[in-house]
């Protein structure tokens, strides 16, 4: 069966996983003026979708397996585009927080939707089909956060980007099912039915942590950056033009490591170089505040290879695709739900505090614990515990 179709499917309905999350980040200071609303408040537009990353990643495959993978990630399109809608037109800060809960259900599954359709379909490629869906992701995520503010200004109101990116979503689950057609009435018999969750291993707690880590700072920044850069006396374009060359710097150096991952040098040494690479970044951002474009480069230069990086790490713990399921949903699971509160309780603390000196520095400090966490994941180790398994 030719699969070339089915890469364009999995790259066109990546697209739509974060521009709901990363397109909303420049726009809001925006929201915040237009519902007078506090950042602890409007940090759950970001909070929320993060959380249902974490609470939709282990039933995901139950799902895949009752409905298929196609089916169900048809309807984690359909909600993301539907309730993308709904959300971009209703009036008052209470229904948009709450439409954005069905809409971060939406993005929860089809971001652990994507590795189960690269399983059943490109299992002699899996490297290079994860490489597609996550340049679709990357790309949503830089396009999004470059046209929210062009869009905002050419339409007139923050809500018109969000209701462009969900009609752009509806297109792609239309598009989805059409490439894909191949495929119906076809149910997953490939993805094993997952073990129980690793709760008492001590090196899952490890991956829990390191993805913990780098997913609370990579959406604290999402959420805030762009804000404090206009508390810097920068224009809302010019600040919102920070996510976008940091997602642009993500897809770049995301795929230039992951070819060079596999050819040289151990999976701990990317792991602790990329996150003191984003350390040295987040203390530039505190330091030297004018050079934002550059740490901005920098963090995406960080974030897109630690992604995939540490997503591989289940792999290695796990003996057989059972084991490397269920250390993919409780890290997924457990690292998604404990970094949602991140946007959220760094808007508290800037709510509590005089400006974002003290969130910036909270920054810093997870970045540093991410640099210890991932410094401890020695070959060794990670072996040791496959081969308890």
């Amino acid at each position: 069966m030719r699969r070339g179709p089915l890469l364009v499917a999995l790259f066109l309905g990546a697209l739509a996983l974060r521009p709901q999350l990363v397109g909303l980040g420049p726009l809001i200071p925006s929201v915040q003026l237009d519902l007078n609303t506090s950042h602890a408040v409007v940090g759950m537009l970001a909070t929320i979708p993060v959380l249902c990353m974490g609470l939709f990643a282990p039933p995901a495959a139950f799902l895949s397996q009752r409905l298929g993978s196609r089916h169900a990630l048809a309807a984690a399109l359909a909600l993301i585009g539907v309730f993308g809608i709904a959300r971009a037109v209703v009036p008052g800060v209470l229904l948009l927080i709450l439409l954005t809960i069905p809409v971060g259900v939406g993005m929860g599954l089809g971001n652990a939707l994507l590795p189960v359709a690269v399983k059943e379909r490109f299992a002699d490629r899996p490297v290079f089909a994860t490489g597609v869906y996550a340049a679709g992701i990357n790309v949503g995520a830089t396009v999004s956060a470059a046209t929210a503010i062009p869009l905002e200004h050419a339409l007139g109101s923050w809500r018109d980007p969000l209701l462009f990116f969900s009609a752009v979503t509806v297109a792609l689950f239309v598009l989805w099912l059409v490439l894909t057609r191949v495929e119906r009435g076809r149910v997953s018999a490939l993805v094993p039915r997952p073990l129980a969750l690793p709760w008492r291993s001590p090196i899952a707690w490890r991956l829990v942590a390191a993805f913990f880590f780098m997913s609370a700072t990579y959406y604290g920044l999402n959420a805030w950056l762009p804000d404090v850069y206009v508390e810097r006396g920068w224009s809302e374009g010019r600040a919102g033009a920070l996510l976008a060359v940091l997602s642009a710097a993500q897809i770049v150096a995301g795929l230039a490591v992951a070819w060079l991952a596999d050819r040289m040098w151990s999976r701990r040494t990317w792991m602790a170089g990329c996150a003191g690479l984003g350390f040295l970044s987040m203390l530039g951002v505190v330091l030297v505040p004018g050079a934002g474009f550059l740490w901005a480069a920098l963090l995406g230069a960080t974030w897109g290879p630690l992604f995939s990086l540490t997503m591989a790490l289940p792999l290695d713990v796990g003996h057989g695709p059972a084991e490397v399921a269920a250390y993919t949903g409780l890290m997924l699971g457990a690292g998604y739900s404990l970094s949602a509160t991140s946007p959220f309780l760094l808007g508290a603390i800037r709510d509590a505090s005089s400006g974002f000196g003290v969130v910036l520095w909270v920054l810093v400090g997870f970045t540093a614990a991410l640099l210890v966490v991932n410094a401890s994941l020695t070959p060794a180790r990670l072996a040791a515990v496959r081969r308890s398994n």
